[in-house]
């Protein structure tokens, strides 16, 4: 999953929706008012994007309710669909479905998913989109200090700051190889598949990931996983940082 927070109410449902659909690349728009044969109507979350020079539009629903959905709803959002000329749309429900409502659905371009099931849908674009490219703007500096190179200037610093530095390779290396893993290019080479989270529950972790702290570690959510490294690199990078310049 994407993040392991559960919407709390229908307005965090379409918030956090429409921030997976932003963060895979669309356009995105919040209760967008649109025209329809006969009137008007709000969506939830309105998202589109182009591609090799085709728009393709997305519509939410988004149904923090206490009951199922009914058949009605999901007819309804057909005809908003059809008028939009909408390619897909998600009906995301809290509560599940009505059989009549799932079979208003059969056979059309609308999908009714639970939450874990549309963040189950777009994961893969996340991660392409999202998680790697910003592991890889964010802790490039990371990744840098974490290779087997010393500074130019190493063998002139004092004695007490190589030793800080070569402390810190040892406590940090293990989180700059990590992020290299996740990287842009190392995915492109690799093709491997993203880990499967937490981490902490892949057989026989230890040496892969020996050294990386609890949280991520224990992260459920890729969102979950790429926040607590962005935390613990961006600290990393400003440690090393600090002892480097200090020999400038």
């Amino acid at each position: 999953m994407i993040t392991s927070r559960t919407p709390s109410s229908w307005q965090d449902l379409q918030e956090q929706s429409a921030r997976i659909l932003a963060e895979c690349g669309f356009a995105v728009e919040i209760e967008k008012k649109v025209k329809l044969v006969r009137g008007q109507a709000e969506i939830d979350v309105y998202a589109e994007e182009t591609l090799k020079g085709r728009k393709y539009i997305i519509l939410c629903g988004c149904k923090h309710w206490r009951a199922a959905v009914p058949q009605t709803v999901v007819h309804s959002f057909r005809s908003v669909m059809t008028d939009v000329g909408a390619h897909k749309g998600y009906i995301i429900s809290s509560s599940g479905f009505q059989s009549g409502a799932r079979d208003a659905a059969q056979m059309t371009n609308v999908e009714l998913v639970t939450w874990d099931q549309f963040q189950n849908a777009f994961e893969p674009s996340w991660l392409e989109n999202c998680f790697t490219p910003v592991i890889t703007a964010k802790l490039d500096p990371l990744m840098g200090f974490s290779e087997p190179f010393l500074p130019p200037s190493f063998p002139h610093w004092p004695e007490a700051d190589q030793n800080e530095y070569l402390q810190l390779k040892d406590e940090l290396d293990p989180l700059g190889w990590f992020a290299m893993s996740m990287a842009t290019y190392s995915r492109i080479l690799r093709h491997s598949s993203y880990p499967p989270l937490p981490l902490k529950n892949i057989p026989d972790p230890t040496e892969k990931y020996k050294g990386l702290p609890t949280d991520i570690m224990s992260a459920v959510g890729y969102r979950d996983l790429l926040d607590a490294t962005l935390h613990h690199g961006e600290a990393a990078i400003a440690k090393f940082r600090a002892v480097r310049d200090r020999n400038k």
